[in-house]
């Protein structure tokens, strides 16, 4: 395992298995970081292939899990991160990153395509509803 950057004390956190007290152990993981909107913790997410006997053909999946984030290491979104097995830290935290590898190129385009299509897709919705209700309203009118 790689050493985290040292200051003159650590990062201070009691949960950083380079300045803490915390042991990894068990599975070790490469995945992007999603989310980094939550207090010392970010979502890690990374896609892989399974295989589908009845069609012959492989589907993509992917797993998101969060992971513990410590202050020496600070990963943002849209980094490659390593993330390590630990014991459980809160209710839905049991890894923690141990290594930053790099920047995911195309993220932030990627974050921005999806954020258009959702956007699109509720203004449709919207627009579709006003009509249904336009023509309601015809109805009773002729009716």
């Amino acid at each position: 395992m790689k050493e985290a950057k040292k200051g003159k004390d650590g990062c201070g956190d009691k949960k950083c298995p380079f300045h803490g007290n915390l042991k990894c152990r068990g599975r070790t993981f490469t995945g992007t970081v999603v989310s980094a909107k939550m207090h010392k913790t970010v979502t890690v997410e990374w896609s892989w292939k399974y295989f589908l006997p009845k069609y012959e053909r492989y589907e993509r999946r992917r797993t998101k899990i969060k992971a513990h984030n410590p202050k020496c290491i600070d990963a943002k979104e849209g980094d490659i991160v390593r993330i390590s097995e630990c014991r459980p830290l809160s209710k839905t935290k049991n890894f923690v990153v141990i290594e930053k590898t790099g920047k995911e190129k195309g993220f932030k385009e990627k974050t921005e395509a999806m954020t258009e299509s959702k956007h699109k897709k509720k203004e449709e919705k919207k627009e579709e509803r006003a009509e249904e209700a336009k023509g309601g309203e015809n109805a009773a009118i002729e009716g």
